[in-house]
């Protein structure tokens, strides 16, 4: 095969087999931290506020996170690739765990901004490292089924993160910071201690080293066409379901349809169960049907979603169209993971892979807010969200040439084939 082909591992799932435990334990992992996230979500804009700053400037605060985390996703590469998943992962969650307990020690404004800025930076370590390892121990045939279970685990964490919140905030704005501190100490001691250390070689000289795998240069990967239409995608994704979804639907619930802003938490949270249904399925559609008819699928879904939400006119309406749109989010995200996976391989590393797909998301959120928002102001909302179609439209458009990565990983070896 040429040096663009994909290197799968034959280990896979047999009839009746379980995921392995490892799998379990960062689904575990991820449980505790999207919670803590949860926690901390709906709190910290009025802990920004405490120091009697402006909204423009508590938001400010929410978005120093994400910046970070676009900012330094390259450097998180680079980790996985010289340190390994396992380190960096815990290494990324002790920072943000650090990061957050500062937070709640801020005497000011410009503390807090800088406290949980740098939670950025270790967010952006474990998730690049939380994706290596998914990749490195999910069987080929059950990539879309371990992240789907991964991201449903993150999904129903980010739901009941906020109800705790909530109450923790009745005995202190400061206390949920420190809660989320400690569930993410705990989760570095569940890594360190449930996951195992890369195995070691014997060198020349009788010591033993650790094992140092092949890793799979960003160009390599740039040069697989399902790999370039994945990074569109996401980046699609990422305006969509994380940007407009948290930016402008708020806004939109209250301006055009004159609700409170009670309608527009629900509307994130249908657009969540819409998310978890289609989690229930699309991650054993993705290793069975194949990676691009659901990256598609979601596409098509979410997009068309999107350009309808700004035409809605009742609040039933802007719920059941709020709920396909994350039904979209859903199809898509699974296959996604599986795709990555797919480009990388069980026996590669692929740090700068992975940062690159996820700086493709974080991208896509900052942009998707900034110029809808512009549009609004010139103007109104349903240009807007038609906007975001448009972005999934010319993804939907890369992806039809591109061939399915799935096809260089599991029909060969099904067929008993060399990969």
């Amino acid at each position: 095969m040429s040096s663009n082909s994909l290197a799968p591992n034959p280990r896979a799932l047999t009839p009746g087999e379980k995921l392995p435990r490892e799998i379990k334990v960062l689904v575990a992992a991820a449980f505790l931290i999207a919670i803590g996230f949860g926690i901390v979500a709906p709190v910290l804009p009025q802990f920004a506020q405490s120091f009697h700053v402006s909204v423009g400037a508590a938001a400010v605060v929410v978005s120093a996170f994400a910046f970070t985390r676009l900012i330094f996703a390259p450097l998180s590469g680079v980790l996985v690739e010289r340190l390994g998943e396992r380190r960096t992962y815990i290494l990324g969650i002790l920072i943000v765990g650090a990061s957050s307990a500062a937070c709640a020690f801020a005497h000011s404004y410009w503390q807090l901004l800088l406290f949980r800025g740098l939670g950025g930076i270790g967010s952006t370590m474990f998730t690049v490292a939380a994706m290596g390892l998914l990749i490195r121990l999910a069987p080929p045939k059950a990539r879309g089924r371990v992240s789907s279970l991964y991201a449903g685990s993150f999904l129903l964490g980010n739901i009941a993160g906020p109800a705790v919140g909530g109450l923790l905030a009745g005995f202190g704005l400061q206390l949920p910071f420190l809660v989320y501190a400690g569930a993410l100490v705990l989760v570095a001691i569940l890594v360190a201690t449930q996951l195992p250390a890369a195995k070691a070689v014997p060198a020349q000289s009788g010591a033993s080293v650790p094992a140092r795998k092949e890793v799979l240069p960003l160009r390599t990967a740039l040069g697989i066409p399902a790999y370039r239409a994945l990074l569109t995608s996401n980046f699609a994704n990422g305006w969509s379901a994380f940007g407009i979804r948290m930016a402008l639907v708020p806004l939109f619930a209250s301006a055009a349809l004159g609700a409170g802003p009670e309608v527009a938490g629900i509307s994130l949270a249908v657009f969540a169960i819409g998310t978890a249904v289609a989690l229930t399925f699309s991650g054993k559609l993705a290793d069975t049907w194949g990676r691009k008819p659901m990256i598609l699928s979601g596409l098509a879904v979410n997009g068309a979603a999107m350009a309808v939400l700004g035409l809605t006119g009742n609040e039933f309406w802007f719920f059941v169209v709020s709920a396909i749109a994350g039904l979209g989010s859903g199809l898509m995200g699974p296959a996604q993971q599986a795709t990555v996976a797919d480009v990388i391989g069980n026996n590669r590393s692929g740090g700068k892979v992975l940062a690159t797909f996820q700086m493709s998301s974080d991208l896509g959120a900052i942009i998707g807010p900034i110029a809808a928002g512009l549009l609004v102001d010139t103007f109104s909302y349903a240009p807007a969200f038609a906007m975001a179609a448009a972005v999934s439209l010319l993804s939907l458009l890369l992806w039809l040439p591109a061939r399915d990565p799935q096809k260089d990983v599991v029909a060969p070896l099904s067929a008993g084939g060399k990969p």
